[in-house]
């Protein structure tokens, strides 16, 4: 571990780094305790706080009659698991510079990135580890981020919040599908994300490629928002994909907790979570017109990244292939040698438990039940 990576895991904000003084207070006095061992991270948190409050309004002042009226473009939305594959999805469509995507300090900075991306992201980007903390995929401000963690901070009604106060996630256990939210929460999400999005689309004034695995479960809720939408899904052996899940919770936890997390309950609460997202999922799926879904396995992506995204620009009506495909080929090529992070043997009887809660996506997907897993990626 380097020194960008500790200073990251003790004195990182977090996804809570885009939150307004107003609302990290709020948070705090709804009674979420903070552990003294976190204490450093939170002051953190309120410094950068304090500065989110301070140049939010300046940047509404400055675009905000600009924002207002903007016009969005029918967006796409990746769908998938955490450690499915979106990520590297996302990379291989962010490739074409016809399509736009929220990058990593913009999500991180959603009150302010309009005003402070130029003039804040150089200096930041010196205490930035060179490679995410839960795998080999290189990172940079610029890299394609989840609109989720924009939301996390603007609204603190994200599933993610379960990560920074993990011994309270029952709290937040209504954010993942917004099934069960009080309507006033479901307005105030749905605000966040247009304004989020009008901005980004003022700044690029491209359609926009937007990835968060919590939008698995929304589809229903996006489509009211926006009718004509595409969305595209990515699925992996889930074997795999739970054996990453335990990697990513563990790092994700230790990086953004105020908490001290329960000691137990990990696997649990990996497949109740798969099966809350996935139920929602197949529920939703129907919703979705014609010609405004396609589906792609992580394993085809990964043998044939050209031909999976062509069949994909085809299925979705995107803008000619071609005109993409050799940047897309280059950076394909940049990838060989990737290095998988690599993982035990999963026990038979938790293979067996798997297989039985996951029974519908192991059938509608082609996976064995039986399957074995030695590598992640």
């Amino acid at each position: 571990m380097n020194w960008r990576e500790k200073l990251l895991g003790r004195l990182g904000p977090g996804m809570l780094s885009g939150v307004t003084t107003r609302d990290w207070a709020r948070l705090l006095r709804g009674g979420f305790s903070i552990d003294p061992s976190c204490l450093p991270r939170a002051l953190s948190i309120t410094l950068q706080s304090l500065k989110n409050s301070m140049m939010a309004p300046v940047e509404r002042r400055q675009f905000e009659s600009r924002v207002t009226n903007v016009v969005l473009q029918a967006p796409i939305f990746i769908l998938g698991h955490w450690r499915a594959g979106t990520t590297h999805l996302h990379q291989l469509i962010a490739q074409d510079s016809r399509l736009a995507f929220p990058n990593l300090y913009q999500v991180s900075f959603p009150h302010t990135f309009l005003s402070t991306e130029e003039r804040d992201s150089p200096g930041i980007a010196r205490f930035l580890p060179k490679h995410r903390p839960m795998d080999n995929m290189e990172w940079n401000l610029g890299s394609p981020g989840e609109d989720e963690i924009a939301l996390c901070g603007i609204t603190l009604k994200s599933p993610y919040m379960a990560t920074i106060f993990p011994r309270q996630a029952d709290r937040f256990a209504n954010y993942l599908t917004f099934r069960n939210a009080h309507p006033d929460e479901i307005a105030k999400w749905r605000a966040a994300l247009l304004l989020f999005l009008k901005k980004l689309q003022w700044r690029y004034g491209r359609p926009l490629v937007l990835k968060s695995p919590p939008h698995t479960a929304r589809i229903g809720l996006l489509l009211k928002m926006f009718p004509k939408a595409k969305f595209v899904h990515i699925h992996r052996d889930p074997y795999v994909v739970f054996q990453s899940n335990r990697n990513l919770v563990r790092k994700l936890i230790n990086l953004q907790t105020l908490q001290r997390p329960p000691t137990d309950g990990l696997d649990d609460g990996i497949i109740a979570c798969w099966q809350e997202m996935y139920n929602a999922f197949f529920e939703d799926l129907p919703l979705i017109p014609s010609g405004q879904f396609h589906e792609i396995a992580f394993e085809r992506l990964e043998r044939d990244p050209i031909g999976e995204i062509r069949a994909m620009y085809e299925a979705l009506d995107l803008p000619e292939f071609g005109v993409v495909e050799p940047v897309l080929r280059k950076y394909a090529d940049s990838l060989t040698g990737y290095k998988k992070n690599k993982y035990p043997e999963l026990p038979p009887a938790l293979r067996k438990r798997i297989g039985t809660a996951w029974k519908r996506c192991f059938e509608e997907w082609g996976y064995a039940v039986v399957a074995e897993v030695t590598q992640t990626w």
